[in-house]
């Protein structure tokens, strides 16, 4: 029992870590140690969560928009200030919500419910990047069903998904558009990364970096520029999706949908072939 406490131990050590980074340089006093440590990592995502998204949202939109305007994407297709501003808005209210799911995953792994394990060295190498294409794998396929059916259900659609959707086309889309989800959305289409951590074993900070990334990957694949870097789900695809409603459900990559039909390729849609 010892030893279990005591390597448990080791992940809230390393959320500490995390929370003194963050909040012992950028929250004004002392206070914040006073929070218990649940709500001090809720804290420290919140803040981490909109320093990733208002970085990466800025930096992104002064390049496409400004300093390479009309190189990547064509005069007309650029969105309003307006509109990134209202995409903002629903970000920001749903980001206390987003911020709720990390900081539950690390109170599992710290009481050790999960798979998760501290150290690559423990499972070594190989096997670290072994468990880490089958996590990816989960989490492409839950992602791509747990999208897919927030568009044939009904309901879910009408009252969540809806809410992401009045973005359906270029000049309405931005990477700032990203984030701007109902929250029980957003949190619905990120929670196969924590379900992954009951059944594969997965390095912690790993993990933890992957939800991170969730946030720069969803303002990549909202900017409406083509990557054309097969087989990654870039915006190219997801414009199709917001512009089609029953394509490109996936997320990092288009294997979900070809395997389950729903793939539209956007050079094909560029240059149909003739009859």
């Amino acid at each position: 029992m010892a030893g279990a406490t005591e390597y448990l131990n080791l992940f809230v050590a390393e959320t500490s870590w995390y929370n003194e980074i963050v909040l012992g340089n950028i929250v004004p006093g002392e206070a914040w140690r006073r929070l218990p440590h649940f709500f001090q990592s809720w804290l420290r995502n919140y803040i981490g969560g909109l320093l990733v998204y208002f970085i990466s949202g800025f930096l992104w939109c002064l390049v496409i928009y400004y300093w390479k305007r009309n190189v990547y994407v064509p005069k007309d297709a650029i969105p309003t200030k307006n509109a990134m501003y209202l995409q903002i808005m629903v970000a920001m209210k749903a980001m206390p919500w987003y911020s709720v799911l990390p900081s539950i995953s690390e109170y599992m792994v710290e009481s050790g419910w999960t798979q998760c394990f501290s150290t690559i060295s423990e499972v070594g190498v190989p096997m670290y990047f072994v468990y880490l294409a089958v996590y990816l794998a989960f989490v492409e396929f839950g992602i791509y069903w747990m999208h897919r059916e927030l568009h044939d259900i009904k309901s879910l659609y009408k009252w969540l998904h809806a809410t992401h959707h009045i973005y359906n086309k270029q000049n309405t889309l931005s990477p700032f558009a990203g984030l701007a989800f109902h929250p029980l959305d957003g949190i619905l289409q990120a929670v196969p990364h924590v379900i992954a951590l009951f059944i594969i074993p997965c390095h912690f900070t790993t993990h933890v970096a992957l939800l991170f990334c969730e946030a720069v990957w969803t303002a990549n694949i909202h900017d409406c520029i083509h990557g054309k870097v097969w087989p990654v789900m870039g915006a190219g695809y997801h414009t199709i999706h917001h512009t089609t409603y029953r394509h490109n459900y996936g997320h990092y990559t288009v294997w979900m949908d070809w395997m389950f039909g729903t793939l539209r390729d956007p050079e094909e849609d560029e240059n149909p072939k003739k009859a």
